[in-house]
């Protein structure tokens, strides 16, 4: 389920299927708000992080901690276990909405849009391109509005 960074990509990473997640690039990107965007299924976050932290591995190393706005996700214990390892969850009502921070072993972290789950599926996919854009430096809140999706 993970998948490995290619510093010869185009204008994103993809990511599989079952994770949809789109990424920067991790070369000639100019670095913006968000390092990406990542539209899941449900507000669960015992049932949509452990593809998240799986996949954000090959970017920032086995995934540490994920933050995220309380308002967005539904209740879930402070720690997850995934592939052996620890994850902690932390969630902030200040924290921008839309949002989840990422955090590898290796303290690198990244910032990723959330696409809110009930997106009809070519909304989102338009969302998940507009933040992965190599030149995208738009908000969170930005990336939304001009993709015709309400907060």
């Amino acid at each position: 389920m993970t998948s490995h960074p290619d510093t010869n990509a185009g204008p994103a990473e993809p990511v599989p299927d079952d994770v949809r997640l789109l990424m920067k690039p991790n070369t000639a990107a100019v670095r913006g708000y968000v390092d990406g965007a990542w539209w899941p299924r449900s507000n669960d976050p015992a049932a949509e992080f452990p593809g998240l932290v799986l996949a954000m591995s090959s970017w920032v190393g086995p995934v540490g901690r994920v933050a995220y706005h309380l308002g967005d996700w539904d209740k879930t214990r402070r720690q997850l276990t995934v592939e052996g390892w620890s994850v902690t969850l932390v969630g902030f009502p200040t924290l921008d909405a839309n949002t989840v921070v990422v955090t590898g072993s290796n303290q690198r972290r990244m910032i990723l849009l959330v696409v809110p789950p009930d997106t009809p599926g070519a909304v989102a996919r338009a969302v998940l391109r507009s933040a992965a854009g190599s030149d995208t430096v738009a908000s969170v809140e930005e990336i939304l509005a001009s993709n015709g999706v309400r907060r």
